[in-house]
């Protein structure tokens, strides 16, 4: 088989770029979270919403890592539009 060909099969089921991130859902998710680092999925694919599983490889695409200082509530974003990651900030109102 030809390398090209070869390669779009391989990747015809990756999601790309222009589909992603993938809405995972409209509205934020409150979790408790320790201090330290947390990984949040910015793709919408991962099985572990709000958190980076590795479904994102081969699009591109890649996890926000954030840093809590303490543990606390926060409010993480699931709709992926928001211009604060990880954080809600109410992007998912104009979805």
């Amino acid at each position: 088989m030809h390398f090209a060909a070869c390669k779009r099969t391989a990747f015809a089921n990756t999601p790309s770029m222009e589909t992603l991130p993938k809405i995972h859902d409209k509205q934020p998710v409150a979790v408790e979270l320790p201090a330290g680092d947390h990984w949040w999925c910015a793709c919408g694919l991962s099985g572990h919403q709000p958190n980076c599983d590795g479904s994102h490889k081969g699009t591109g695409f890649g996890p926000k890592k954030f840093t809590l200082p303490e543990a606390k509530k926060v409010w993480l974003c699931n709709c992926k539009q928001t211009k604060n990651p990880p954080f809600c900030d109410g992007s998912h109102k104009a979805l």
